[in-house]
């Protein structure tokens, strides 16, 4: 079950993408980071990612490294009755044992504010995961192709 919860996850986080990937790191699966192509001028940009936890302890995501934004932080959209988006940090994210968790524009995300340079379509941009129990995890990042009919989630009042 657990490998089809994350062939699912890696399905939809690929989205266009040619293939998805990931690094495995002890009972920790993470498949698929991911940024939408922001549009050249953008200054903050949303990643997307889904974390599978094989093992019998839960663990947390408590924050995201790279050198290609000014400040990296975890996120979630809540929607007021209006239907109004705003976002909210997150001290942490849980990832329970035998459980997938799933960062999805609409939810919980990474945060990229401040930019440090263009990003475009096929880059890989180099970033460590941060946990309670497994630590520090690199990845990379790849810059997949903009959503269809622009940003997943607007984030120009980052």
């Amino acid at each position: 079950m657990k490998r089809a919860l994350s062939l699912l996850a890696a399905a939809l986080l690929a989205g266009t993408s040619a293939f998805a990937h990931g690094v495995t790191a002890g009972d920790l699966e993470i498949i698929h980071p991911a940024i939408p192509a922001p549009s050249q001028a953008a200054k903050s940009a949303a990643g997307y990612l889904a974390i599978s936890n094989g093992g019998s302890e839960p663990d947390r995501l408590l924050a995201v490294e790279g050198e290609f934004a000014d400040k990296i932080m975890l996120h979630t959209t809540e929607f007021s009755a209006d239907g109004v988006a705003r976002m909210m940090h997150l001290e942490a994210i849980d990832i329970p044992a035998g459980d997938t968790v799933v960062l999805e524009p609409g939810g919980m995300h990474v945060m990229l504010m401040g930019l440090t340079g263009p990003l475009a379509e096929g880059d890989h941009l180099p970033a460590t995961l941060v946990f309670e129990r497994a630590g520090r995890v690199d990845v990379e990042f790849s810059v997949d192709p903009a959503a269809a009919g622009g940003a997943a989630e607007d984030h120009s009042g980052h």
